[in-house]
This record gives C-alpha cells, sequence and structure tokens, in this order.
C-alpha cells in the first residue's frame, strides 16, 4: 500500500495513536535479542508479544532497507500497535574538514528519514559532529546550517519525521543537552533526543541524580516549550564512563545509572514520547523500565 507523503502508515492501519499525550512507549534498540530471526518484522511480532510497545530501526552500518522491505515493515508495525523510530549509521560527521566525508553524511541522514517515513517511523536520531580542532561555536553554526538545509530537502519531498540529534556521551562529540536545545531553537522544526545515559556519562555522572534529571527536562521546556515533553525522543541503558565520558553500556543492574530516579523525573514532568532501551539486555531493560514507570504513574495518580 502506497504512502502519501506525511501519511505514516500508522494512520492506514492504526486505530490508536503511538506518539504524543502523557505516556512513554517503551521498546528496544533494534530486534529484540528474543527475536526468533534478525528480521524487522519479525522483531516488531516480538516487541509486541513481549508487551512493549515499540522499536528503533538500526540503520547504524548503513541504509540497506530497501522501500518495498520498509512497506512491510510499516504495515506489520501497524497491525500490532508497535511505533517505529530509526537510528542514523554511526558514519556522521556534518563538519569534517573533508567535503567528501560531510556530504555523504548528509545523504546517510537524509536516506534514514526517507525509510523512517516510507514504514510510519515518527523520529529519526543520530550523532551530528565531533568538534575535531573546531570550537564548539563554530561546530554549532555548521550543524545549525546543515540541519536547515536537510529539513527544507525533507519537506520539500513530503518527509514529515522528527530529525532528532541525539545527546551524545563524550564531550569530544557534539553535542549535550545545553547545545542540543539551543540548536532546536535556531533552527525550526527541529527536534532533540535526550539520551540520559549518554547525558550522565558526558558529565562524568555529575548530573546523574534525580536533580540532574529533572535540570535537564526543565531545560527542554523552558527553551522549546511544555509541547517538547509530549513527545520526546529519548534513550537510555546501563552506562560506565571516566572522567573522558561514556565508556560502555551496560544492563541497568549492572550499572551507576540511577534509571529509577530519571524515571522519577519522567513522570514528575508528564513526559510523554518513545524511551529506547540500548543495553546489552534491550528488551529485558526495556521491560524493567516500563514497570518502574508504570507503578509510578500510578502512585502518582491516587
Amino acid at each position: 500500500m502506497p504512502v502519501a507523503p506525511g501519511k505514516p502508515f500508522f494512520v492506514a492501519f492504526s486505530r490508536r495513536p503511538f506518539w504524543g499525550g502523557r505516556m512513554i512507549l517503551f521498546g528496544p534498540a533494534g530486534v529484540p535479542l528474543s527475536s526468533p530471526s534478525r528480521n524487522s518484522e519479525d522483531g516488531v511480532r516480538e516487541v509486541k508479544r513481549l508487551g512493549l510497545d515499540l522499536m528503533e530501526v538500526e540503520f547504524v552500518r548503513g541504509v540497506n532497507m530497501s522501500v518495498a522491505s520498509a512497506a512491510a515493515l510499516g504495515k506489520v508495525a501497524a497491525e500490532n500497535g508497535v511505533a517505529l523510530t530509526a537510528h542514523g549509521p554511526y558514519f556522521i560527521n556534518l563538519c569534517s574538514e573533508e567535503e567528501d566525508k560531510v556530504e555523504a553524511s548528509v545523504k546517510r541522514i537524509l536516506d534514514t528519514a526517507r525509510r523512517c517515513h516510507q514504514f510510519g517511523g515518527r523520529s529519526v536520531t543520530f550523532h551530528a559532529a565531533f568538534f575535531q580542532k573546531k570550537g564548539p561555536e563554530e561546530v554549532f553554526e555548521c550543524v545549525a546550517g546543515q540541519m536547515k538545509d536537510i529539513l527544507e530537502t525533507l519537506r520539500s519531498e513530503g518527509v514529515t519525521v522528527a530529525l532528532a540529534p541525539e545527546v551524545t556521551g563524550k564531550p569530544s562529540q557534539f553535542a549535550g543537552i545545553d547545545e542540543l536545545t539551543r540548536l532546536a531553537q535556531a533552527v525550526p522544526g527541529l527536534s532533540v533526543c535526550i539520551d540520559f545515559s549518554h547525558h550522565a556519562a558526558r558529565l562524568a555522572g555529575q548530573e546523574n541524580n534525580y536533580e540532574g534529571f529533572c535540570r535537564a527536562l526543565q531545560m527542554v521546556k523552558d527553551r522549546l516549550g511544555p509541547g517538547a515533553l509530549r513527545n520526546l525522543h529519548m534513550h537510555s541503558s546501563g552506562i560506565e564512563w571516566t572522567p573522558k565520558g561514556e565508556k560502555k553500556h551496560h544492563r541497568l543492574a549492572e550499572s551507576d545509572f540511577k534509571w529509577k530516579e530519571m524515571v522519577r523525573a519522567l513522570v514528575d514532568f508528564e513526559v510523554g514520547g518513545m524511551m529506547v532501551c540500548e543495553s546489552p539486555a534491550m528488551e529485558d531493560d526495556a521491560l524493567i523500565l516500563k514497570a518502574e514507570y508504570l507503578k509510578r504513574l500510578k502512585a502518582k495518580k491516587r
């Protein structure tokens, strides 16, 4: 079934909305490990069987999905009531010194967004740039310019997915929550992806607590408006860090990441959107996060 520009598959096939409101959807970063195959369609069915709500399609090694495969995936996702997001390739640097690498990076973001639109996904995230020898403001202006051009291209094609650059885990990478929220202010139509584990690691644990998570959410609310918290693309996992930032992802139970305090902050700020779990036991930890969230949500409503 063809999809008209701006008309994701879930509009055609699903009776319930996937996105927005005051609820968070939870799911794994990629096909669940328990899936009978590594096929994305089987992954969606497994997400449904597990009692999870979403799956992030991982294009981290390249956008190798055909248009026909995207159409089939979108149909299965809508029929199963599973929301989809996408993660762009790791090989993206919008501010590289080499022009061919910049052009390739732009193409990777465009291709990820096009496929995401074709399978009815709502949001695309990616790591935008590295600082290398450039100063923070130079990189900021560079990324802002590229984002404006990319969004203009996508909108001219009728591609309506959100572009949400991700909070990265190392200070050598662009960018933290401060820079990303300023970027979204500077580029109309741009969103953000808050990776709370990366946020904790990037600051070597300084904001790894309830107050720190609240400060992050308050910054999003103050700069991008309350609506941004109703449609927030998010990541989390257990994580290990050094003074230089992110070192390794871990299971929630094997990490110092204060995930329960993160969930508490999300409930207190009435955040809605999608939480993608990137831990090594991604579906297990996604279920743990969802259970904690529902428990706190129920307690808050009493």
